[in-house]
């Protein structure tokens, strides 16, 4: 239903981004009065706001993931369009109301070409910044102190990786720079903390290049991962999900990718790692996917648990915190939040998450929340990065 309501704004909006585009052109100079060039502008504009639409309909194709990819590129280009014509729509109203530019200069031929000048400049920018920087993965390093006795391990070093978001955007040049990040960290366990699809097995252009790639990850105790709200097979349009009664669960070929990669997916339940701590790995909140129709509370992930060893809950979302730190668990990690992705989001998302990305102490728990490796719907990062965090965990019964 949403979507259905968007349609009509989207429509409107881009007849107001053409109304603008077009006086500017027009102000600029004769050459862009001409008709054949408003037709090439137009075609250019259609094209790339349906991408979107076209290939939501198109079947899986070589054609269908060219457009996918334009439409996730354009989602985030459209973004800073709305959002630099809001503020310069804004700043003009004030200047208009103040009076602090006379009306001859700020009506003036000039003051209207040098303002879209800039205008387009800046989109500009900040859309190849926001591509570009998505691209790069970086490692963020934490060190942690839990207070008891690790067993046979002293320190643990954990490499946390989630949002792979693996589909159109994202394939196997950003798995070999993961790949290659967590290597180099000399991880004793590695944990991916959900979000590994992004929703369309049919979306990964070569899995089995995928796999190979995966498989070449390196640690001590292996490789551990729970699936979190988008690693379930669905359509999605613009970010928005269509309802149905069937419920929404992983494609089989999903999990079949994780065991040939090596990666043993945990389904709300736990492993005791060298004797030494426990590891338990939670469904997503909201959709907890095949065979679990409602997840452990945090007083269920713990029962049967030996407390006075290191519990590690690896989940999707950072929810029910102070509920774990008051079942006695020792640390939480999660991803999901993407840290906002795209400014504005980057200061939006503090107002939802209690621990939107980075470290947080809830009590006696150390919470940790990766930004991710992926993306989500449009294909940039901007007030955000790309990350592998590397978690340095020192055991010290005082």
């Amino acid at each position: 239903m949403i979507t259905l309501f968007l349609i009509p704004v989207y429509i409107l909006f881009s007849f107001y981004i053409c109304r603008w585009l077009f006086r500017w052109m027009n102000a600029c100079h004769r050459w862009f009065q001409k008709k054949w060039m408003k037709m090439v502008i137009v075609a250019a504009y259609a094209f790339a706001s349906s991408t979107i639409i076209i290939s939501f309909l198109l079947p899986v194709s070589p054609v269908q993931r060219v457009l996918k990819r334009i439409g996730n590129y354009w989602l985030g280009v459209l973004l800073y369009i709305l959002l630099v014509i809001l503020v310069v729509d804004l700043i003009r109203i004030v200047l208009k109301k103040t009076k602090w530019i006379t009306p001859e200069v700020l009506h003036s031929r000039r003051t209207f070409v040098v303002s879209g000048a800039l205008c387009i400049c800046v989109i500009a920018a900040v859309s190849i910044y926001g591509i570009t920087n998505a691209r790069h993965i970086r490692t963020t390093t934490y060190n942690v102190e839990i207070n008891k006795d690790g067993g046979k391990i002293a320190d643990l070093k954990i490499a946390l990786a989630a949002d792979l978001h693996l589909g159109y955007s994202i394939g196997p040049y950003h798995m070999e720079q993961m790949v290659e990040k967590i290597n180099a960290m000399d991880a004793d366990i590695v944990l991916i903390a959900g979000d590994i699809f992004d929703n369309e097995y049919e979306a990964i252009r070569d899995p089995d290049r995928i796999i190979s790639i995966l498989r070449e990850i390196k640690s001590k105790y292996g490789v551990y991962a729970c699936y979190g709200n988008h690693d379930i097979q669905e359509k999605i349009l613009v970010g928005f999900t269509f309802p149905g009664e069937e419920k929404k669960q992983s494609d089989p070929r999903m999990d079949e990718l994780l065991e040939k990669s090596g990666i043993t997916l945990l389904r709300d339940e736990s492993l005791l790692i060298d004797d030494s701590f426990y590891l338990v790995g939670r469904p997503d909140y909201r959709k907890p996917g095949r065979g679990i129709d409602i997840r452990k509370s945090p007083e269920e992930v713990v029962e049967g648990l030996d407390m006075m060893k290191p519990v590690i809950v690896l989940e999707h979302e950072p929810v029910e915190m102070e509920e774990l730190a008051e079942a006695g668990v020792d640390m939480q990690l999660c991803g999901h939040t993407h840290d906002g992705q795209l400014w504005p989001g980057t200061i939006t998302i503090n107002l939802f998450w209690e621990n939107p990305c980075g470290y947080l102490k809830k009590g006696n728990m150390h919470s940790i929340v990766t930004s991710g490796i992926g993306v989500y719907g449009p294909a940039m990062r901007v007030g955000s990065r790309s990350e592998v965090c590397e978690i340095n965990v020192d055991f010290d019964d005082m």
